[in-house]
């Protein structure tokens, strides 16, 4: 396994999203859509495709599962109590707690995984991401939701389910877990059919994340962002790390979960700051300030863990 030319790669791609967005290359308008695709249907038939074909028996780890969500619970109070000793108020507290704990599962963390890991690994990532997703939306809106500048509480909570019940991508990997425990086998034309649509996930996830990318509001917030990442990129991937050694986990069996932890700030959470009273121009710039970083904080981790 070779670092540099698992994290260059992935990160050219997002400077490449960058350059080509500045360009005109992918206009704004093009991101909404694009990334809506990606979200709805390239990624979920990735995960389904990878886990269906998996034996649950070796690829699934519940002490791995249980330390890396006691980490997420971890970071979320970390989050909470660096932002209540900042006096952050409302909205901007509950974004900047959902910033320092909620993980790009989804584009950023399956990719290091996908190919830094290989297809075995990425299993493992698959069936990890959709407990680590729960968790995380329910945390997000809780936060939200107690620190909104809306006082909308019931309609947020309704959003709550939604997101996790209609989230495509836990849906996909919960699915794929049904058809590989009851050993369902995939119809050859759906399997092509959905590797060929899969295919299209990781580069469009990433040239999606380098077009949204801002450095004016990374400016603008550059205090807060800077919190917030050390305890999104740092804290949150380094007290996982010590839980895995702590229980004796070797690299190979936690290196999954170690990725999902190490990954930026996640996307649609400038999506729920902007729909639940949150601040969505500070989300949007721990977005692209996280994701810039962890291109160097992703090979420090996988360095100490090799």
């Amino acid at each position: 396994m070779n670092i540099i030319t698992t994290i260059v790669p992935i990160f050219a791609i997002i400077i490449l999203g960058w350059v080509s967005h500045r360009k005109g290359f992918i206009p704004s308008e093009f991101i909404g859509p694009a990334n809506s695709l990606v979200f709805y249907m390239a990624i979920p038939a990735m995960v389904f495709n990878a886990v269906a074909k998996a034996s649950l028996r070796t690829h699934f780890d519940l002490s791995v599962l249980l330390l890396t969500l006691c980490a997420v619970v971890a970071g979320y109070a970390m989050a909470w109590a660096s932002g209540a000793l900042k006096r952050l108020k409302g909205g901007q507290l509950g974004t900047y707690i959902q910033s320092g704990f909620h993980g790009n599962l989804g584009y950023i963390g399956l990719a290091v995984a996908y190919y830094y890991l290989g297809e075995e690994g990425f299993v493992k990532t698959s069936i990890l991401l959709g407990a680590m997703m729960i968790l995380q939306n329910f945390l997000s809106v809780l936060a939200l939701t107690l620190n909104s500048d809306k006082n909308s509480g019931k309609r947020d909570w309704a959003v709550l389910l939604r997101k996790i019940v209609g989230n495509p991508v836990i849906v996909s990997a919960l699915v794929g877990i049904v058809f590989s425990l009851a050993e369902i086998p995939v119809p050859l034309v759906v399997e092509r059919s959905l590797d060929i649509l899969s295919g299209l996930a990781l580069p469009m996830a990433l040239l999606i994340i380098g077009g949204s990318i801002s450095f004016d509001l990374i400016r603008h917030h550059m205090r807060l962002v800077f919190s917030t990442m050390a305890i999104k990129l740092v804290f949150l991937p380094g007290l996982g790390f010590a839980l895995y050694r702590l229980f004796g986990l070797s690299a190979q069996e936690f290196l999954p979960g170690l990725i999902l932890l190490a990954s930026p700030a996640a996307t649609i959470s400038y999506v729920m700051a902007k729909e639940m009273g949150g601040d969505p121009d500070f989300a949007a710039a721990s977005i692209s300030a996280s994701t810039l970083l962890s291109s160097i904080t992703y090979t420090i981790w996988l360095n100490l863990a090799a």
